[in-house]
């Protein structure tokens, strides 16, 4: 599929969504309560049959966050890339994509140990690099007293 195809393709298929056609590869952008419908369909198309997560990670604007999933098809050899917006700083959570793509498992706790965003569901999320109570090291609002690090 074409990356024109595969723009309208998602236009027709997922009309609640945003596609956005005018980056390095095509971009979906979904409600977090329709992430894991979305995704299933991503993969299980036979037309899109995006099996492969390619990356995962997330952005942190300070009014929002964005979780950020690059996907791969590597039997019909298209990239996408699937967002989905977080607005609860305070309690940041999404599902969890990792019983789909295993691939997320990783992805996801570091994620969450990073940028605090909790993935419902995933049955391992525990901290990977820092200790608990440290705090969340990629979030803009961070602040180490102890170490003296600020990000503005």
């Amino acid at each position: 599929m074409q990356r024109e195809e595969l723009t309208d393709f998602l236009k027709t298929h997922f009309p609640g969504s945003v596609v956005r056609e005018d980056a390095q590869y095509p971009e979906l952008t979904v409600a977090a309560g329709d992430l894991t419908q979305t995704a299933a369909e991503l993969k299980n198309n036979g037309d899109l049959a995006f099996d492969y997560l390619i990356c995962l990670t997330a952005v942190d604007y300070k009014d929002k966050f964005t979780v950020v999933y690059h996907l791969e098809s590597t039997l019909h050899r298209h990239l996408l890339v699937l967002k989905t917006e977080v607005p609860d700083r305070e309690n940041p959570s999404v599902d969890t994509v990792s019983r789909l793509w295993p691939t997320a498992d990783p992805h996801e706790r570091e994620v969450y140990d990073l940028f605090g965003i909790r993935f419902n569901g995933h049955g391992n999320l525990q901290r990977l690099f820092l200790e608990e109570g440290y705090g969340f090291p990629l979030r803009k609002d961070f602040s180490d007293e102890t170490r003296v690090l600020t990000l503005s």
